[in-house]
């Protein structure tokens, strides 16, 4: 039970580890085949391949990956060979100096690659002041600039890697190879590189591909070169397309294809080297039969299987047409937002109704009960002002309809009987 506990427990916690890992490269370049113009997953709209399209058609991108090769190889070739100078000397260097030169050429490592690029773009355009060149000489370079400044930390990588294959070669075969009449070079060509030679390959692609996703050191040097993580990285803020995530699958299955072919080439070798090792003497003097590519070799196999799902996306993407179904997407979008602009106008309206209900309603000027309508002496003007305004103020009497005495004036107004149409009579 414990062993089977361990087991599920070690499963779960890889596939965990590789989903946190590759999820974010699966998701996006799922994205690449949706016919959304932002780059999304869901919801899925229609299986496309335009984005391919209009990926090789950017120019900027283009130029960008143009840049980044070139840049790249230039940096290949100046940090490998840093790196395997560094650890030859390394190796040979007096052993108590051995700790404080190590410490030395790791420090780039520790640097962060904004100060890099500033020191670098710094540095050579003061020596191009003092050589007196103009801005377009060499050391101004964009392409010169940034594989200068890449390889000063990007040396120290390929160093580390050297080192570990340096360390486990036997100095007695050079000197042997001395003592038999060899010249330093001859024995560095004909015994020393052939040894390193995977360690050299294994620094060669660390270097390239440190070089193509460097970002930090390169946007200070880069000048009138941009390289691919500089126009992504311009993209970026402005918006982006399916396009990168087109870009970001094609990057992948590279990768992948790559890493299967590199695995499936160790594989063969091993087959071949436990062949010999298991044939007898008349089999290896018969040249023994070996065993065949996909033989025991699955990564031969997924090899294979890769390429022939290339071959059918390619095809596919050549004879699918995703126009109708774009055009009911855009039909769908349609309908829906006038569904959505109709309801946002019913909303606005029942809150406008809401907002002023009952405001401008005639029977809130009545009285507020029949019973205040029906009491006698009791004024039904409830506005404010009395009954100022009442028809019946110029009237005579109490009010009630009766006449008033004769000796009493009948207006009641305020102003006594200065309206009252018989004033002037009675003073005759």
């Amino acid at each position: 039970m414990n062993m089977s506990f361990l087991r599920i427990s070690i499963w779960v916690y890889l596939a965990i580890f590789f989903a946190y890992l590759l999820g974010p490269l699966v998701i996006m370049s799922i994205t690449a085949f949706n016919s959304s113009g932002f780059p999304r997953m869901s919801p899925w709209e229609c299986l496309t391949f335009q984005w391919f399209g209009e990926l090789f058609q950017d120019q900027r991108i283009l130029n960008g990956i143009r840049n980044s090769l070139i840049i790249g190889a230039g940096t290949v070739v100046l940090s490998v060979a840093m790196g395997l100078a560094g650890a030859l000397m390394l190796t040979q260097i007096w052993p108590k100096l051995r700790a404080t030169y190590y410490t030395v050429i790791i420090a780039p490592i520790l640097i962060p690659g904004v100060v890099l690029g500033i020191s670098t773009l710094v540095f050579w355009d003061r020596i191009n002041r003092v050589l007196g060149l103009g801005a377009d000489s060499v050391l101004s370079n964009g392409i010169f600039l940034t594989v200068i400044g890449q390889s000063t930390f990007i040396a120290s990588y390929c160093m580390l890697v050297l080192v570990a294959r340096l360390q486990r070669y036997d100095m007695a075969l050079t000197e042997a190879a001395l003592d038999l009449g060899a010249t330093h070079a001859q024995a560095f060509r004909k015994i020393l590189l052939p040894f390193m030679r995977p360690a050299i390959a294994s620094a060669a692609v660390l270097a390239f591909l440190a070089s193509f996703e460097n970002y930090n050191t390169t946007t200070f040097t880069f000048g009138e070169y941009p390289t691919l993580t500089i126009e992504l990285a311009q993209k970026v803020r402005y918006g982006i397309t399916p396009a990168i995530s087109a870009l970001a699958f094609i990057i992948v299955a590279l990768t992948v294809f790559f890493a299967l072919l590199n695995e499936a080439k160790l594989k063969r070798q091993e087959l071949v080297a436990a062949a010999r090792r298991e044939a007898t003497v008349e089999e290896l003097a018969g040249k023994i039969k070996l065993p065949s590519f996909f033989a025991g070799n699955t990564a031969a196999v997924l090899l294979v299987l890769f390429a022939v799902a290339t071959i059918t996306v390619v095809g596919t993407a050549t004879a699918y047409s995703p126009d109708q179904c774009i055009a009911n997407v855009k039909e769908e979008k349609r309908l829906e937002a006038e569904q959505r602009i109709q309801e946002l106008r019913k909303q606005r309206e029942e809150r406008k109704q809401r907002r002023f209900e009952g405001v401008f309603e005639p029977d809130d000027l009545q009285p507020d009960s029949e019973e205040e309508q029906s009491q006698p002496g009791t004024d039904s003007n409830n506005s404010g002002f009395g009954n100022v305004f009442a028809p019946n103020t110029l009237e005579s009497g109490t009010g009630d309809g009766a006449e008033a005495p004769e000796d009493q004036p009948s207006g009641n107004s305020g102003f006594g009987n200065v309206f009252d149409p018989n004033a002037l009579q009675k003073d005759q």
